[in-house]
């Protein structure tokens, strides 16, 4: 599929058809790598994905802070 680079303010961007968003499972907001292929001279665009240990590290960090996020903010104002 042709698509054409667009200004967007001093960079510039392209558009992703909402076929190929579903088929990589993106949706708007979402992180990718945008990494240059000099050996076939191509741009490669990847998904972003949490590892397993990442999804537990927040999982952990939110149970931590809902926890004791009352403690820590009256220690922070003390």
């Amino acid at each position: 599929m042709m698509q054409k680079v667009l200004q967007v303010g001093s960079s510039a961007g392209v558009t992703i058809s909402k076929e190929a968003l579903k088929l990589l499972n993106i949706k708007v907001g979402d992180f990718i790598n945008v990494d240059v292929d000099h050996k076939h001279g191509s741009i490669v665009i990847l998904p972003v994905r949490e590892s397993r240990d990442d999804a537990e590290f927040s999982a952990w960090t939110k149970e931590f802070v809902s926890q004791y996020g009352p403690a820590l903010k009256a220690l922070a104002n003390k």
